[in-house]
């Protein structure tokens, strides 16, 4: 109920294009998630999830996030799983088109699952060096082998707590971070307050399910509101957070 309320007001506070007076902004949405090119890459990302549906091997979970609102066992088919807690198709389909799009060079993925939005973000820029973390061992075995089945080799999956996995990571800094893993606000908070020193002036963060919950609409109008936050775009499902220096300060609430 809570999320259906959500999405109600969104509708009414929402826009297109035509709403969009920033000129980077509206670049993004009308060449980017506005983009109706049937590119080559959505069969693979199609027969990605196809090969998931399949597949009835049971595995035990361990679930480090905010939990399941749809299972009561942490003994899950991979099927269930990819059908229920995997990103769906037109989002996938969405996240190769901005990876395309902004051609990141450094990408970190905080929640990998069965790695629907990882060959997502791979496809998108094969010179794109992903780094994602996963906080289940069994799913990143999994993982692991289907990334290898589909030919997905620009990517390095870890597998552990994010908290303790970030203090670890290499790179100075990420032109995309894709956070996807604990639907909790003070997680959040915390993921974002370590993450932002990692950011640079043309970086992006996507956050999923910002109206998934109370606490997560309240996470995320902390973080649009930050000081070093220029632009935040809004599309329900996803929040996206830029740091431009040469933009106004200014939020969006854009229908995708």
């Amino acid at each position: 109920m809570f999320q259906i309320i959500e999405y109600i007001k969104f509708l009414f506070k929402s826009t297109n294009q035509h709403g969009v007076h920033s000129p980077f902004v509206y670049d993004l949405v009308t060449k980017c998630f506005y983009d109706s090119t049937t590119y080559e890459e959505y069969s693979n990302l199609s027969e990605y999830r196809r090969s998931l549906l399949k597949n009835k091997q049971q595995i035990q979970i361990t679930d480090l996030g905010a939990g399941s609102r749809v299972f009561k066992s942490n003994l899950r088919s991979i099927k269930s799983i990819a059908k229920t807690s995997g990103s769906p198709l037109k989002r996938a389909q969405l996240l190769f088109r901005v990876v395309r799009y902004f051609k990141p060079q450094h990408t970190l993925e905080l929640g990998t699952s069965l790695g629907i939005a990882t060959q997502a973000i791979a496809l998108g820029h094969s010179k794109n060096q992903i780094m994602t973390i996963e906080g289940c061992p069994n799913i990143t075995e999994v993982t692991t082998q289907q990334l290898k089945a589909f030919n997905i080799h620009n990517v390095s999956l870890k597998t552990g707590e994010f908290d303790k996995v970030l203090l670890t990571l290499e790179p100075d800094n990420y032109d995309l971070i894709f956070l996807d893993g604990n639907h909790n606000k003070g997680a959040t908070l915390s993921y974002f307050n370590t993450l932002i020193d990692k950011a640079h002036n043309d970086s992006v963060f996507i956050f999923d399910d910002i109206h998934w919950s109370k606490d997560m609409v309240e996470a995320w109008n902390t973080i649009k509101s930050h000081p070093k936050v220029t632009i935040s775009i809004d599309t329900f499902f996803w929040g996206f957070i830029f740091f431009r220096k040469e933009q106004a300060k200014e939020n969006f609430t854009i229908r995708v």
